[in-house]
């Protein structure tokens, strides 16, 4: 009585297929897509106000620099979080504003001009060395 492997013989294999099944893969990447495309637009926003229109060359700005927005309702933003009830504080305890040392300023052209002496008082209280003025130059033909 002998014992059979249940492959009916010896001569038969298992052929198996070589190829690599990318349906999944092109699945995965398909979402992937979608994602970023409905993503990106929202990575994009910040904080709309009227620069003052100047004659100036124009800067070449840095987007790696700290920028604080005041907007024309006297509202304080530092990056996309408003900082308008503790601005002195939070600009004071900024990990990176105390080791650059340097801060960007955008406020609105209507903007009262008290309001942005405080925020560069508070800035210069912080220890900022390097205070800017963003503005949003006059194209002379």
């Amino acid at each position: 009585m002998g014992m059979s492997g249940g492959g009916g013989g010896r001569g038969k294999r298992l052929r198996g297929s070589h190829e690599i099944n990318v349906t999944p893969l092109i699945d995965v990447m398909l979402v992937l897509l979608v994602i970023f495309m409905v993503t990106a637009p929202l990575l994009t926003t910040g904080v709309h106000v009227d620069l003052p229109k100047v004659k100036s060359a124009p800067m070449v700005t840095d987007d790696s620099k700290m920028l604080l927005v005041v907007t024309k309702d006297e509202h304080v933003f530092l990056g996309k979080d408003e900082i308008t009830d503790a601005v002195e504080e939070k600009l004071a305890t900024n990990a990176r504003l105390k080791e650059e040392h340097e801060l960007y300023i955008q406020a609105d052209e209507n903007v009262r001009y008290g309001a942005v002496l405080r925020v560069m008082g508070a800035a210069r209280t912080a220890g900022v060395d390097k205070l800017g003025m963003v503005t949003d130059p006059l194209l002379v033909k």
